[in-house]
């Protein structure tokens, strides 16, 4: 069981924010191998959603971001990552139904739109998502524009 917390960016701790930067970097850019500017100026614009066990370890993240942060007329969430430690709990699921209702919840009935890794497909439309079928390469790695409706 995940515990959660979401926060706007001026409102993070430096070590809550040390601890998100960590665990994207750890997935991101050292699991994946794909050096790339994380720090890429939409944190400063999103909240900041944080899954964390019964003993405050950052487990599951993601950041959700308003309208026309990533995409014009649509809300979006990004960073989707959950720690290696957490695979196949279901953590990542979890957050994303959380990170799905928070967006409603702070940005309104907007249709939610993501940058999926492909691999991921099946995952996110198993959440209701619907691939656009534009494929694209991000940092060399194969994404796909996926669409969530009013709910």
């Amino acid at each position: 069981m995940l515990r959660f917390s979401c926060l706007l960016f001026d409102t993070l701790s430096p070590r809550e924010l040390y601890e998100i930067m960590a665990l994207r970097q750890e997935v991101f850019v050292v699991e994946q191998n794909c050096p790339y500017l994380d720090a890429d100026g939409k944190d400063l614009q999103s909240w900041h959603l944080m899954g964390r066990n019964a003993e405050g370890v950052l487990l599951a993240y993601t950041r959700l971001l308003p309208e026309g942060v990533s995409y014009p007329g649509y809300i979006s969430i990004g960073r989707v990552v959950s720690s290696p430690a957490a695979r196949g709990t279901g953590a990542g699921k979890l957050i994303m139904q959380r990170s799905i209702d928070l967006c409603r919840h702070l940005f309104g009935p907007l249709p939610i739109k993501i940058g999926a890794q492909s691999y991921l497909l099946k995952f996110y439309e198993s959440l209701g998502f619907i691939s656009t079928g534009e494929e694209y390469l991000e940092d060399g790695i194969p994404h796909t524009k996926m669409v969530l409706g009013d709910r």
